[in-house]
């Protein structure tokens, strides 16, 4: 039986705590493309916002957000 790769179980691991988070958000922030997203203050996953109608929607890719490391928003 082949032991699992490190990156691998680093992998799984994330997977199986991610599972627990509870998900706590912070306020809507815009990228660079206009796009408007929340943040989960727990696990750090991205979701799309819809500002229109003040609700989170579709799960981003955490590859596709650029945070701000002084938490500002850029205009």
């Amino acid at each position: 039986m082949e032991e699992p790769e490190s990156g691998e179980l680093v992998k799984f691991l994330k997977l199986l705590l991610r599972q627990g988070c509870t998900h706590r958000f912070s306020w809507p922030r815009i990228d660079d493309s206009g796009r408007h997203y929340q943040i989960c203050l727990g696990c750090g996953t991205a979701y799309e916002y819809d500002w229109k109608m003040m609700h989170r929607t579709n799960r981003m890719l955490v590859a596709a957000v650029q945070p701000d490391l002084h938490g500002s928003i850029s205009h």
